[in-house]
């Protein structure tokens, strides 16, 4: 089965290691914030010249899941249809917890790399010893579960010896919650924080998959915003080489 939206999200062989033995890509997530308005913009940074997977590529924040992520005791949920595409193709063994996890992940490195507090206001903290989930939560905010759209998902071709299983997350700047223009590098893994529209974002050295994956924001974002979230998602892998692409 292919995917409506193409088949690949990478160049062949890009970043191949020809001494890759056999990684189990990790989970992780990541997170396209988007301005709306005539010319839409998203938040997107540098990665450090330091790191060995995709260095001095421009990326949207994101990062890891952490086991904090799915024991995290926040408010809310996500969008049922949501969920469902976020349930397909994986894992049986895969609850709904680390689902929810790793949209919340997505919120955390968000706001550990760039500073930006994407949350809804709430009078009711949210308790947690995690320091980076403790600052977030002092904003007197909690994660807009219900509003966050998942729209692909890509795992890391067998090539690599980092691997990642990733979900790409959007949300709308509604959940903006601090000043989008005071973004900073806070954690030192991205670099040049900027918003930029799609048009300025495909100008810069991108790793094929997040160029892909602009591609399928500026798709969605001309649909009702309901309709976005009943979309399906993209899901790409790589099996003996070759290319797999179908629609969550």
């Amino acid at each position: 089965m292919s995917s409506q939206y193409g088949t690949t999200p990478t160049s062949p062989g890009e970043y191949r290691e020809p001494n890759a033995g056999v990684v189990r890509p990790k989970e992780a997530a990541t997170l396209v914030v988007v301005r709306n308005g005539p010319h839409p913009t998203v938040l997107m940074g540098k990665r450090a010249s330091a790191h060995r997977f995709m260095p001095n590529k421009f990326v949207f924040p994101g990062g890891r899941l952490d086991l904090i992520d799915q024991r995290l005791k926040a408010p809310g949920d996500l969008n049922p249809h949501v969920l469902k595409r976020l349930r397909k193709s994986t894992r049986k063994d895969i609850t709904d917890q680390k689902l929810r996890g790793l949209a919340l992940a997505a919120i955390r490195e968000t706001y550990e790399e760039t500073g930006l507090v994407v949350g809804r206001a709430t009078e009711q903290r949210a308790n947690t010893r995690h320091a980076i989930w403790r600052e977030y939560f002092e904003y007197d905010v909690e994660p807009p579960l219900q509003d966050m759209d998942f729209f692909a998902r890509a795992i890391t071709p067998a090539y690599r010896t980092r691997r990642f299983d990733t979900r790409f997350f959007m949300v709308h700047d509604e959940f903006i919650h601090n000043d989008p223009t005071r973004v900073a590098h806070s954690s030192g893994e991205l670099n040049d924080i900027h918003w930029l529209t799609l048009a300025e974002a495909r100008q810069l050295d991108l790793p094929a998959v997040t160029r892909w994956a602009i591609d399928l924001v500026e798709q969605r974002i001309k649909l009702p915003r309901q309709e976005q979230l009943r979309q399906s998602a993209p899901f790409v892998r790589f099996t003996r080489g070759k290319s797999i692409s179908i629609d969550l």
